[in-house]
């Protein structure tokens, strides 16, 4: 299953963080992924291919309309 990964987006990864937290917000997209922790806030960085692999759920940004 191909995602299509943007900025703002949730991402749950298969291993969890030692936070305790399975789930990162997208801060950054392109080869490299800067991944924000939404358990402890905890920012990495990690290779495209590692998120694509590991990813097991997708959970895209809400749009406000106002």
């Amino acid at each position: 299953m191909a995602y299509q990964y943007e900025v703002g987006d949730f991402v749950t990864l298969k291993k969890q963080h030692p936070c305790g937290s399975r789930e990162w917000e997208i801060l950054r997209v392109g080869a490299d992924f800067r991944l924000k922790c939404a358990g402890c806030g905890h920012q990495i960085m990690i290779a495209r291919k590692l998120v694509e692999k590991n990813t097991k759920n997708l959970r895209k940004k809400q749009e406000e309309n106002t």
